[in-house]
Parts: structure tokens; sequence; C-alpha cells
């Protein structure tokens, strides 16, 4: 079966006089699409959410992919040794909440302004920082459709200080997928049922994914975590979270 044909492009959003670099991928057949927003992992706009972001554009969505990380480091994307994740860590935690869901939004607006976009209604998915990311993002009135991988903190912290991440759920208006890997000791599974008792306390539409032998960043399959069997179960969730956007 051939895959549909999408165009990709480098792109910056502005807001407030700042420009946001952010990667474009989109199908090249006319139509009306859903757009969704790509969140990364501590390692930038790298080659992996860039694959992403193209996979996501080939189901027949526009996807964007900001770069959270513009602020502290523009341009910046790295692999995944040691040295890479202390330096995405360090990016990561001068980041803020409220920094962060302003630039969402600035990649929501930049995709209403394409005319091939639908306008009622957005998608977001976002994997290890980029999942924590996500669950804020969900709080985002344009977000209907909310994917978040192995985001670590949400029940201990929130970016650049406060309440922590979880204390925002009952602002969640749209379906929102969790997932965890059984085996990820950044977030041990006391968290993740927290996570869980939030969603059933404010009937939250949800569904929260738990996978036996899978560690942080399992989806990834440019790290050694990957898990092909969680990563292609998670993969099927995600396109069926999504069609509730078509």
């Amino acid at each position: 079966m051939t895959e549909p044909a999408i165009n990709t492009a480098t792109i910056q959003i502005s807001q407030n006089n700042f420009h946001i670099d952010a990667y474009l991928a989109k199908p090249t057949a006319p139509g009306s699409y859903p757009g969704i927003v790509v969140l990364q992992e501590i390692f930038g706009v790298n080659v992996h959410i860039r694959d992403v972001t193209e996979r996501i554009a080939k189901l027949g969505y526009v996807a964007i992919a900001p770069a959270l990380f513009q602020r502290q480091a523009p341009g910046f994307e790295t692999g995944y040794t040691s040295q890479d994740i202390e330096i995405g860590r360090k990016y990561a935690l001068q980041t803020t909440a409220s920094e962060l869901l302003s630039d969402i939004q600035a990649a929501i607006d930049y995709l209403k302004t394409l005319p091939q976009v639908k306008k009622d209604g957005f998608g977001c998915i976002g994997f290890c920082f980029g999942g924590h990311v996500a669950y804020l993002a969900a709080t985002l009135p344009d977000i209907q459709a909310t994917a978040s991988f192995y985001g670590a903190g949400i029940t201990t912290r929130t970016p650049g200080g406060g309440k922590p991440t979880i204390t925002r759920t009952a602002d969640i208006k749209g379906t929102i997928y969790t997932f965890f890997g059984q085996e990820d000791a950044s977030i041990p599974p006391e968290q993740v049922d927290e996570i869980a008792a939030e969603f059933a306390k404010y009937n939250i539409s949800h569904r929260l994914f738990r996978y036996d032998g899978s560690d942080h960043g399992f989806f990834c399959d440019r790290r050694a975590s990957y898990n092909p069997k969680a990563a292609a179960d998670a993969w099927e969730q995600v396109q069926k979270l999504f069609s509730q956007l078509a």
C-alpha cells in the first residue's frame, strides 16, 4: 500500500514578536484535515520527533512540532547519550508552564491560518518531557484529543515551579490517553495510580495504558529502551484517539 504523499518544511511561528522554529508536515492531497501538535522529548525536535510528525501527516493530519527549547537553545537537537540527557534536562528545567502553553497555543493559531486545517478541534501528542507538557496542553480549550507518553513528574512538579501539573486535571475538557511503561523507574506505579485516580475524580474522558516489560522511551525506535510490541499497540491507540477529530 502506497503511503499518502506529504510535504514537510521548517517554519517559524510568531507570538508577541517572538519567533519559534517548528517542523511542519501536511498531506499534499486537497482536503480538510485536523491539526496535531507534536511535543518533543528533552532532545529537541530531532529526527525521531520529525519522523513522528511525518507519520501523523501520512495518517491524514496537518502536524506541527514547535521547538520547546527556543528560548533556551535555538536550533537544539541531539541524540540519546548520557551527556545528551544531561544537557536536555538542563534546558527542560529552564522552561515554564506559562511559556510552554503560550508556545503551543501559537502553534495552534498558526495551524488555524492554513486553509486545509479544520478550525474546530485539535490534538496533541508528546513524549518524555513532551508527555508532561502534553498533559498541560490538554487544558487548552482548542485541544480535544491528547496522547501523553511517559510524562515524568506530572504528580510532583510543573515546569517553572508551582503546584504539580496533576492539579490541573479538572481543566482537561477533551479526551486524554496516557501511556506508561511498567519498568519506568522515573514514573513509579503509585504516581500512575494517582493520575488514574484524578481522572476518575473529575470524570475525565480518558484511557490509561500500562505496558509490561517496557521502560521509559519505549516508543522511540532510536533508543535502547524501544519496545516494538508496546510501541505498535500504543500507535494503534493513538490512531483511534485522533480519529475522533476527523
